[in-house]
């Protein structure tokens, strides 16, 4: 493939987890983006999408054909209800599933990178990923979740902008490369698109003569990810 799906956006199909939570629920991690906006195409079965702003907390119903997205910032939290399936639509190649993400894991967990990445590890003991370290992944950002909710709904809202610090905190060493990432791609393809119409506006359609088409084959297996279990088309995971 040599050009970018349209936009530069990221693309992955994922069928959420149906392991069980300590709440009595089933899903997947609760987690936020910092840079980008992510979206969920509702392809199959039902279930909820659980988010906590500085806002407030809400939930709202997934079914099939629905579409919801939400800015960064947003902690949410995929529920199954029921066989749900989505297609995960990311700003900026895919970034939210290559770096752009934290898992609410409690506060010991976030003082510095290398103990974040520890516990957000899917290397299990041979040192590939393991449907094991995924779950326990999930069930510690749900602990984590959990508290930042019970401070939440009595009052305590620095618990939600101290974790966002945190976060913060955590993805400084990748910011430079999710830089590039954003000027090579998401940038890079709105400009050509303003270059294209400037040609038309003075007739040239040399750009029309040089089109292509791509097809992304299904990869043939699932990983881990933090909802679910994932067909990851985008570029980056490619890379």
């Amino acid at each position: 493939m040599t050009f970018d799906f349209p936009g530069a956006i990221g693309l992955t199909a994922m069928r959420a987890y149906s392991w069980e939570t300590a709440d009595g629920e089933h899903g997947g991690s609760p987690h936020l983006h910092l840079a980008c906006s992510e979206g969920y195409v509702v392809t199959g079965g039902s279930g909820r999408l659980e988010t906590l702003t500085s806002g407030g907390a809400d939930q709202v119903v997934l079914g099939v054909g629905d579409v919801v997205w939400f800015e960064p910032g947003t902690i949410h939290r995929v529920i199954n209800d029921g066989e749900l399936e989505v297609v995960v639509v990311m700003q900026n190649g895919g970034l939210p599933e290559a770096g752009d993400a934290v898992l609410t894991f409690p506060p010991e967990h976030l003082v510095d990178r290398a103990t974040y990445d520890r516990a957000a590890s899917l290397a299990g003991s041979d040192g590939h990923q393991s449907a094991e370290r995924a779950r326990a992944r999930r069930d510690l950002a749900l602990t984590g979740y959990t508290e930042l909710r019970r401070r939440w709904d009595a009052g305590d809202h620095d618990a939600l902008t101290g974790f966002h610090r945190a976060a913060a905190a955590l993805v400084a060493p990748l910011l430079d490369r999710w830089q590039h990432v954003i000027t090579a791609g998401a940038q890079a393809r709105a400009t050509e698109a303003l270059e294209r119409i400037a040609a038309l506006r003075v007739g040239d359609v040399t750009h029309l003569g040089d089109a292509q088409v791509a097809r992304i084959a299904q990869p043939g297996e699932r990983t881990f990810g933090m909802c679910g279990q994932l067909h990851a088309y985008d570029a980056i995971r490619r890379g």
